[in-house]
């Protein structure tokens, strides 16, 4: 689950780390109010303005409306409600969100850390995620900060530091301190970027998170260590111990599909292509997305109906790919091992009814229990729905379809 920067920094805050300080505001008027309450508790005279969407490259990223950075600064606190109001409401276009862009609903009004009129600022990068291949957290770090590290690891690999924890025993002093000397760091601001490491890694651990990254930690011209922006991914399956965090979900920042297919506890992602598949199981899923490019089609989504496929969950599976104007078929591949192939035949020839006329051919390969009985309640419903035992024969006919 991802969450905004807001909230990133809240929870790095709530652990020891130490932010950028910022207040979220809704309104122009609101902003305004948030950088007077920041000048009287950090005494910045400087307002940096930035859009809160589940997205990077916003400092680079336009405000199709007005032209507006999704990151901008205000110099003195006149300017912030225009600024803020250059930027909400506005939809930002970034290389992360396509040229679709995404709707701000959002400012965070931050303190300027950068001080005027000082100089010697250093942008370090640093995030910590899961190494499966090592089965191990690793915390990855780099001295070129405020750059894509997708640009840093293919033209600079030698500038990215990696340092593996051992699950069993956790963050060692050595492999902080080897971090910050890696970062070419010495004196107060070495001290300050172990400081750092340890509570960003026990943030990390303590909210089960799947990945933090801070782009960029900033070392400013005092030698404090600070994030300037946060990423938090949160996992998932881990918010069941974590109720507050479960809190901070913004549904308006995901796709209203997926939102409305985990609601029905459907497993569900959009892509691009033109044949639906709706499946149950997330390695045939796979295999059924494989057949169908190999039939000369592109698979529109993922779609994992579960191991108790029933006529409520297809019925949803249904009128969630029907969604996508871009799908001209739809194949629905069962395999009975713990439902009955019978039983979800049965339940898509009633949601085929349910949902009224449907003007695209559906393709139902079945396999496993109960297999024929289902193809036959198939091919006798009178529906505009082919049935297929075959892999190969579903793939020849989701090909001839479209």
């Amino acid at each position: 689950m991802n969450i905004h920067e807001y909230q990133s920094k809240e929870i790095l805050k709530g652990y020891g780390v130490t932010i950028q300080e910022g207040i979220v505001a809704d309104t122009p008027d609101e902003a305004l109010v948030a950088a007077k309450e920041l000048n009287e508790s950090t005494g910045t005279e400087w307002y940096v303005v930035k859009a809160q969407i589940h997205a990077g490259g916003r400092g680079k990223g336009k405000i199709n409306e007005t032209g507006s950075n999704g990151v901008v600064l205000a110099k003195s606190l006149d300017e912030v409600p225009q600024k803020a109001k250059d930027i909400l409401g506005g939809t930002l276009v970034t290389h992360q969100t396509g040229p679709e862009g995404k709707l701000v609903n959002k400012v965070l009004i931050a303190q300027d850390v950068y001080y005027p009129g000082e100089s010697d600022p250093k942008e370090y990068y640093m995030s910590i995620l899961l190494d499966r291949a090592k089965g191990c957290n690793v915390i990855m770090a780099s001295t070129e900060g405020g750059m894509d590290i997708e640009t840093v690891a293919e033209e600079t690999p030698e500038k990215i530091i990696k340092e593996w924890i051992d699950p069993s025993v956790g963050l060692q002093g050595f492999q902080a301190r080897k971090v910050a000397f890696a970062l070419g760091l010495e004196g107060q601001a070495f001290k300050e970027m172990v400081k750092f490491i340890f509570a960003l890694y026990k943030a990390y651990v303590g909210t089960d998170s799947s990945m933090f990254e801070i782009n960029p930690v900033l070392k400013t011209s005092d030698n404090k260590i600070l994030a300037v922006d946060a990423k938090v991914d949160l996992d998932d399956n881990a918010l069941f111990r974590h109720k507050d965090l479960h809190e901070l979900r913004d549904l308006s920042e995901e796709d209203p599909a997926e939102v409305e297919a985990g609601q029905s506890g459907l497993n569900y992602v959009k892509l691009d292509g033109n044949v639906g598949c709706m499946v149950n199981g997330a390695g045939l899923a796979m295999a059924t997305m494989d057949i169908i490019k190999l039939s000369g089609g592109e698979p529109a989504n993922f779609l994992d109906v579960g191991g108790s496929a029933n006529a409520q969950t297809v019925e949803a599976g249904f009128r969630i790919i029907m969604k996508d104007p871009n799908v001209k078929a739809i194949l629905i591949n069962i395999f009975g091992g713990i439902v009955r192939c019978d039983r979800v035949a049965n339940g898509v020839v009633e949601a085929y009814k349910n949902i009224g006329e449907i003007n695209i051919p559906i393709i139902v390969r079945l396999q496993g229990t109960n297999a024929e009985e289902g193809a036959k309640i198939i091919d006798e419903s009178g529906l505009k729905v082919y049935s297929a035992v075959l892999l190969k024969d579903a793939a020849a006919k989701v090909k001839e379809l479209i």
